[in-house]
């Protein structure tokens, strides 16, 4: 190693820029439109825009609960200080619930043994554990079957009494929400009703009743009950792209570099592994610095198309395989530089948004957002404020 003193940095390859005050106007947006308490879901790393800062957005702007998946990101909230009302639905078998009954997370059990093992978990806290209780009605993953519904609610309700926990909540999920005229929709809605009624006839009367996801919020009102779970809808992103009516979200989420080389082509040039694509004619093509080991989809290039970014306010596509570290794009010949500014996506316009890459790329827009990060720094900025803090 040398003694010398390191050189300055020059900035990491590229930033995933997320914008507060985009997630907070769009939690307004959906208490506004949906008259009820909004569930925030924060899980998986708040959609790739950073779980603490998007927890912090979404109780500023008034989100009455927060969602999450796992135990361990509920408490990662709980030890950023975060003391509010907070879901977790996404348990294994042999999961400690102590610490998660100790600090107040509300537990979704999908069995009797689940809230057993919450009953042995609730002594040994010393506390009454909150449970919302998961019924599947009909998406077929998690949630309790509605052979087991009467057991389960038996169980509960006898739990309830004997001081165990309280029964804080009843929910399920659709399957078909962004189909708003699948038969399936209709159908859950029954069951869920049906559910609600028999978790009555029980003994139970939970204080909140919830079924709709994001794409349900906006085109279902009659599936709002008491709540709404609201996840990429918070952060601009359409839950049900062709199908929404205009909102007025707006999307948090900025990806951007800087082009690292420009070099000019001659007809017959191949570009990247496997030579995929090949000019047909004189063009200059831009090098960007990020790839696959940063969740760039390697499908977001095929021969048929493929995805663009935005390069001096010009969309500028993709051209051969995407590769880890790095892909190339289309400058048509146009005046570019080095050092040039690369949007991936962000908020439409003269740029692509992450809903563009999904279609792109064959997917949905949470998977865009969700995967984008790898060797990428995440930067904060208030565009209706000062520089945000980072925690809940």
């Amino acid at each position: 190693m040398s003694d010398q003193p390191a050189g300055p940095r020059v900035g990491p390859n590229a930033e995933i820029v997320v914008d507060v005050a985009a997630i907070r106007h769009n939690v307004r947006v959906l208490r506004e439109l949906t008259g009820v308490p909004i569930i925030a879901v924060v899980k998986a790393d708040g959609y790739g825009h950073g779980m603490l800062a998007a927890a912090r957005a979404v109780r500023e702007a008034g989100a009455e609960w927060i969602g999450v998946a796992t135990v361990d990101e509920a408490l990662q909230l709980r030890d950023a200080g975060y003391s509010g009302p907070l879901l977790c639905w996404l348990t294994l078998p042999g999961t400690d619930y102590e610490r998660p009954v100790a600090e107040g997370v509300d537990l979704s059990p999908y069995s009797v043994s689940e809230l057993d093992a919450i009953a042995a978990a609730a002594e040994a806290a010393g506390r009454r554990a909150r449970v919302q209780i998961k019924v599947d009605t009909g998406l077929n993953r998690g949630g309790a079957s509605r052979s087991t519904w009467a057991e389960l609610f038996a169980r509960a309700r006898e739990g309830e009494r004997v001081g165990s926990w309280k029964v804080t909540g009843l929910w399920s999920h659709f399957a078909c929400s962004d189909e708003p005229d699948h038969p399936a929709n209709d159908r859950q809605e029954q069951a869920f009703r049906a559910a609600v009624a028999l978790a009555g006839d029980c003994g139970l009367h939970p204080e909140l009743l919830h079924l709709s996801n994001s794409a349900a919020a906006v085109l279902r009102p009659s599936a709002r009950f008491g709540a709404v779970r609201c996840g990429i809808a918070v952060y601009g992103l359409d839950p049900a792209p062709g199908r929404t009516p205009d909102l007025g979200l707006v999307p948090a989420m900025t990806v951007r570099t800087r082009l690292a080389l420009v070099k000019d082509l001659v007809p017959g040039d191949a570009v990247s592994y496997g030579q995929r694509w090949v000019a047909d004619r004189p063009t200059t093509v831009g090098l960007v610095p990020v790839g696959y080991g940063d969740g760039v989809p390697r499908h977001a290039f095929h021969p048929g198309g493929g995805a663009e970014v935005a390069v001096r306010g010009k969309r500028r596509p993709i051209r051969g395989s995407v590769c880890m570290d790095q892909f190339m794009v289309d400058l048509g010949g146009d005046v570019a530089e080095a050092g040039d500014e690369v949007v991936l996506f962000g908020a439409g316009g003269d740029v692509p948004t992450a809903q563009d890459w999904a279609e792109a790329c064959g997917t949905i827009n949470y998977e865009i957002v969700t995967r984008i990060g790898g060797r990428m720094t995440r930067t904060y900025v208030d565009s209706a404020g000062p520089a945000p803090e980072a925690g809940p």
